[in-house]
């Protein structure tokens, strides 16, 4: 509800398509920047605690957010400011959390499953949360918007407060936290598996996943809608996103999550091409849904093949670089967005993202075939050529 009518807020008040890319850039990029050091803190310390905090802390921004739309419901500037703030915040948060998911689950092969259904749950809201947003600021305003969020940091700091786990263990650590942020960044550079992954949701994160700054436009401009007709756009997102979630979450653990990947990178910039252009409104919704479909695997099978390929120990810190690709990519991208719809039109920019996407499918296709493509074997010399050499 709070992204929604802070991207609903930014565009009615500025009508621009540039400072609707910043508002995405103020919340996603500082995460990105902090998210190692978070992913050091998640290694280093209670990720349970630290989660605890980010929540109250983001509790605080909320009540900040709808203090300051109360009193200036046009204090841009402010709104991004706090925008800020929740991404620094997020930056400790995220490596925390998803971490933690992994604790929480007792038989490690149902993991990929466990993943998945955290993601239904957050898509859930996803669905839920834009349309409802659309309803409360057309019958209420931005401030009861702003003012239901913060008081829903109540259930979820509740819940965190139920979950029991095993008392923490703190073990040595030789090396400061510097050290052991290169040390993370050295792992990941030389784990193959894990390099590919984290290059791959980099560039869906930079090329594609930036079509959500537009969906205002659309909602606004080609569809000549309301505040209630983007929160239907964001929902059919989260619809699309929560149908592939539950997907994801009843695949058996024998699945071939790489292969399932790359299909779904295929649906996603399908359905994105197919909407960008789409005239009727209905229509428009459904093939969107697709898309987002398509979407869920980017982000929640990327997440599973970093957890259960990655060292325990190195855990957190290989979550922060995952935050890093996923969120410091989106809000550059976001601005690149802005840019180029700016030149070439909303339409054919959200087109060229979905090309761009089968892009990036076909360069899966290709390292799935190279990784199972035998690889050469080079026969020793015989004896006696050897020696040849050597008296020659």
């Amino acid at each position: 509800m709070q992204k929604t009518a802070v991207s609903w807020v930014i565009y009615s008040t500025t009508q621009s398509k540039l400072m609707l890319g910043i508002s995405v850039f103020a919340t996603l990029f500082p995460s990105a920047l902090l998210t190692a050091i978070g992913g050091v803190v998640s290694d280093r310390y209670d990720r349970y605690k630290v989660l605890l905090l980010t929540q109250v802390l983001s509790m605080v921004q909320a009540i900040l957010l709808t203090t300051v739309v109360y009193f200036q419901a046009d204090a841009v500037w402010t709104i991004i400011g706090l925008s800020v703030l929740l991404g620094l915040i997020n930056g400790f948060d995220v490596p925390a959390r998803q971490s933690l998911v992994y604790e929480l689950v007792n038989d490690k092969a149902d993991l990929s499953n466990a993943v998945a259904l955290n993601s239904s749950m957050v898509n859930l809201s996803k669905l839920i949360g834009p349309a409802l947003a659309g309803l409360v600021i057309e019958q209420f305003g931005e401030v009861v918007c702003f003012g239901l969020n913060a008081v829903s940091f109540i259930a979820v700091i509740g819940s965190l407060l139920l979950i029991k786990l095993p008392a923490f263990a703190p073990r040595s650590h030789p090396k400061n936290m510097l050290g052991e942020l290169v040390e993370g960044f050295s792992y990941a550079k030389h784990t193959e598996s894990i390099r590919f992954i984290i290059t791959r949701l980099a560039l869906t994160s930079l090329l594609v996943l930036p079509f959500t700054t537009l969906m205002p436009v659309y909602a606004r401009d080609i569809f000549h809608g309301t505040a209630s007709t983007f929160g239907l756009i964001d929902s059919a997102i989260g619809l699309g996103a929560f149908i592939g979630a539950l997907y994801l979450a009843s695949l058996k653990p024998t699945a071939n999550l790489n292969n399932v990947l790359a299909i779904n990178t295929f649906i996603f910039g399908s359905g994105l091409i197919l909407f960008s252009h789409t005239g009727w409104y209905p229509l428009a919704l459904a093939l969107l849904a697709v898309g987002a479909f398509g979407m869920m695997s980017q982000v929640t099978i990327t997440n599973t093949l970093l957890q259960t390929q990655s060292d325990p120990i190195m855990r957190g810190r290989v979550i922060s670089l995952f935050v890093m690709a996923n969120a410091g990519m989106q809000p550059i991208g976001s601005l690149l967005a802005g840019v180029v719809s700016q030149r070439i039109g909303v339409q054919n920019t959200v087109m060229l993202q979905g090309l761009l996407a089968l892009g990036i499918g076909a360069f899966h296709v290709h390292h799935l075939r190279e990784a199972h493509r035998p690889k050469p074997v080079i026969q020793p010399a015989p004896v006696a050529v050897q020696e040849a050499t050597l008296t020659v």
